[in-house]
């Protein structure tokens, strides 16, 4: 496939972590939250080998921050989200499913809990600030709602505890997973939460003080020499077979989060109020039409840039492939696929046409591993 180059702008922004991560070897970008964010080091596969082993360091600051504050900040952010944070805690993270008033996703983001009346909203790839905003205003909610400078760094794979602990002593590797505290580097105090978009462990280090964290950079390869540490970035082949979902891939604003079997961060049974609960309770009662399902297709290379359809021995649509890659654990191509009713069954077989060659394949389970 040919690369074209991506044209820098203003409107599209780099991160302060650029030029570091162009003199390492960055390959691709994606555009994230209107900001560059690396795809590539190089090979796909041996990244993905790297990850699982050793430890690397990923600039992600194109997962922007949308901070919410304010005597109504706590009521606004439970408007925005279905599910139920009337008991969270400060220094705690929170996977929560954003959607609309007709139950359509906008957004899955991580929504951290600063403070009882500050919350950061840690987004996928989508303008939550404005959704944020109409509510607020619609609602004639007091909350102040801006996107702060915060940067974030992470520090992912198997060694990445050995390496942080390395520079903030034992007490990082004490926080449970989903739990963020505030550490001290180069004169400035750093909010790291233990997370990160991979299912091989880490954190991710929040940096609003860009002097210091390009100087935790720079520290974090000289002090992880010794454990292999490489730049990298969210890995395809690892997302898709932990079935770590991607908003604007695997899901969009036409589907819903029961659809997408986010079912445990749904409280319809709860007396909060949030934008599109009666429609969830509707969509629960009548039955799901469609879900997103495991496939495994006998092929050796894909590329889906675009949803792809899936084809029974009938000729009938059964679904769309949203992701999909060669996994070199299955030796095959695996994906993340909307299957309509009646067909999400582990027993479905279908067709796909890749570059104009048919392939096999069967609807599966998720996550692959």
């Amino acid at each position: 496939m040919k690369n074209y180059f991506i044209a820098k702008s203003r409107r599209l922004r780099s991160t302060p972590y650029t030029s570091r991560i162009e003199k390492q070897g960055v390959t691709a970008y994606s555009i994230y939250n209107h900001m560059l964010l690396p795809a590539a080091f190089g090979s796909l596969e041996d990244s993905y080998h790297h990850l699982k082993e050793h430890v690397q360091i990923w600039d992600v600051a194109g997962e922007r921050q949308v901070e919410i504050s304010g005597k109504d900040s706590a009521k606004l952010v439970q408007l925005m989200t279905c599910r139920d944070l009337s008991k969270s805690k400060i220094g705690r993270c929170y996977y929560c499913p954003i959607i609309d008033d007709n139950a359509g996703m906008i957004n899955d983001p991580v929504i951290l809990k600063l403070q009882e009346d500050r919350w950061w909203i840690s987004i996928a790839d989508s303008d939550v600030i404005l959704f944020a905003k109409g509510l607020a205003i619609g609602n004639n909610l007091n909350v102040k709602i801006f996107e702060p400078n915060v940067d974030i760094m992470a520090v992912q794979g198997p060694k990445s505890f050995k390496l942080m602990e390395k520079i903030f002593g034992e007490k990082i590797t004490e926080m449970k997973f989903f739990g963020f505290d505030y550490f001290d580097f180069d004169g400035a105090k750093h909010l790291i939460a233990k997370s990160g978009w991979s299912k091989q462990g880490g954190y991710e280090i929040y940096v609003e003080n860009t002097k210091s964290g390009l100087a935790l950079y720079d520290k974090l390869f000289e002090e992880g020499k010794e454990l292999n540490v490489k730049p990298g970035c969210p890995n395809l082949i690892e997302r898709i077979e932990s079935a770590l979902l991607s908003y604007g891939n695997d899901m969009d604003n036409d589907d819903n989060p029961l659809e997408c079997g986010l079912d445990k961060y749904v409280s319809l049974d709860t007396e909060i109020n949030f934008l599109g609960k009666d429609k969830l309770k509707q969509i629960k009662k009548n039955g799901l039409i469609k879900k997103l399902m495991g496939v495994i297709i006998e092929a050796k290379e894909i590329n889906v840039s675009k949803s792809i359809e899936l084809i029974d021995k009938d000729n009938q649509k059964i679904g769309e492939l949203r992701s999909g890659v060669y996994s070199p654990h299955f030796k095959k191509v695996i994906g993340i696929a909307m299957i309509n009713k009646p067909y999400y069954n582990l027993s479905q077989t279908f067709k796909i046409s890749i570059n104009g060659t048919i392939f096999e394949g069967k609807v599966c389970d998720l996550p692959f591993i």
